[in-house]
C-alpha cells in the first residue's frame, strides 16, 4: 500500500486483531470468526508503516486465544504504538487487572450482536459477566466496547446506561446498510452520541455493505451511515479497519486502502479527519 492518501502524523488505527503466532499462542477454537492463518503483531506493524499508521488499538478477539496473552505480549513489547481491549472472566484477580491496566489495556468488549434475530457470533463476553466486574473496572478507568446492532442498543440502553462506563460501539452500529439510515436504531444511536456518554468506531463498511467487500469494493452502499455519524459529533468518533478481516470468505476481503477512500470521501476536512484520526483517539485510549 502507498501512502497517496496523506494520513496525518499521529493517525491512529482503533480496532485491529492479532493471532499467532500459532506455536506460543494457539487459536482456541474453530468458527465463521477463526483466523485462516497467523496475522502476528509484527505484520501488523509493517502493515502500519506502509499506511502511514503510527499506532492502534488491538481488539482481544475469542478465538486468537486464552486469557488475552498474544495481546498483552503485542502491547508490553510496543508500549508506545499499542492499546488494548480485553476479553475477560467474572473471576478475573485484581492483580491480572492491574497487568492489564499497566501494559494498555483500556476497555472490555461485551458480544451482544445479533442479525435477523440471531446471534452470528457465540461465546465472548455478556452482560451477565460484566456486571459483577463493572466496580472494578470503572476503578481503572475501563470505558466497555458493545459489538451490537443500533437496534439492540436502543432497546438495552436504559440497562446499560446504569453502569458506570463510558460505551464504544463497534463498526457503525453494525446496521446492514439496507436498513437505510433512518432505520429506528441508527437515528437512535445519532442522537446517543450527542450525549457524551457513547463513542463510535467508523469501521466495519465490509461488515455492513450488501453490495461485496473484496478488492476494489465502493462500500457505497455505507456511506450514508458515516456520514451521518460524522455529522452527529465528530467528537467521539475514532476510525479502525478490522485487520485482517476474519469471517470473510477469500474472495471478500476487504483492502485497507479501499476502507481509507471510503472515509476520505465521507469525511473531506481535513481538521475532522485529524480529529478522527489523531486526537480522539488520544483522549479515548490515553496515547
Amino acid at each position: 500500500m502507498e501512502k497517496e492518501l496523506g494520513l496525518p502524523d499521529g493517525a491512529c488505527d482503533c480496532h485491529v486483531h492479532v493471532y499467532g503466532p500459532f506455536d506460543r499462542f494457539p487459536p482456541v477454537r474453530e468458527g465463521k470468526f477463526a483466523p485462516a492463518r497467523e496475522a502476528p503483531v509484527e505484520t501488523l506493524l509493517a502493515l502500519w508503516d506502509s499506511m502511514g499508521i503510527a499506532k492502534g488499538v488491538i481488539v482481544h478477539a475469542l478465538a486468537a486465544g486464552a486469557d488475552n496473552d498474544v495481546t498483552l505480549d503485542a502491547l508490553k513489547r510496543h508500549p508506545d504504538r499499542l492499546r488494548g481491549v480485553a476479553l475477560l472472566k467474572p473471576d478475573v484477580t485484581d492483580r491480572r487487572l492491574d497487568e492489564l491496566t499497566d501494559a494498555g489495556f483500556r476497555g472490555v468488549r461485551i458480544n451482544l450482536l445479533r442479525q435477523d434475530g440471531k446471534a452470528v457470533s457465540s461465546g465472548g463476553m455478556s452482560l451477565d459477566d460484566l456486571r459483577p466486574l463493572a466496580p472494578r473496572l470503572a476503578e481503572r478507568g475501563w470505558h466497555v466496547q458493545l459489538w451490537i446492532e443500533t437496534g439492540d442498543l436502543q432497546a438495552l440502553a436504559p440497562d446499560l446506561e446504569k453502569l458506570p462506563f463510558d460505551f464504544v460501539i463497534d463498526h457503525m452500529g453494525r446496521t446492514m446498510a439496507d436498513k437505510g439510515i433512518d432505520y429506528a436504531g441508527f437515528r437512535d444511536f445519532c442522537e446517543k452520541l450527542k450525549t457524551g456518554r457513547y463513542w463510535c468506531k467508523l469501521s466495519g463498511a465490509d461488515r455492513n455493505t450488501r453490495r461485496g467487500s473484496g478488492k476494489g469494493a465502493s462500500f457505497d452502499d455505507t456511506a450514508a451511515f458515516m456520514q451521518a455519524l460524522v455529522a452527529a459529533n465528530p467528537d467521539r468518533l475514532v476510525w479502525g479497519s478490522d485487520w485482517p478481516h476474519v469471517g470473510h470468505a477469500p474472495a471478500d476481503v476487504p483492502q485497507e486502502d479501499d476502507l481509507l477512500r471510503l472515509f476520505f470521501r465521507c469525511v473531506p476536512d481535513d481538521a475532522v479527519r485529524r480529529k478522527i484520526l489523531v486526537d480522539n483517539p488520544s483522549r479515548l485510549y490515553g496515547f
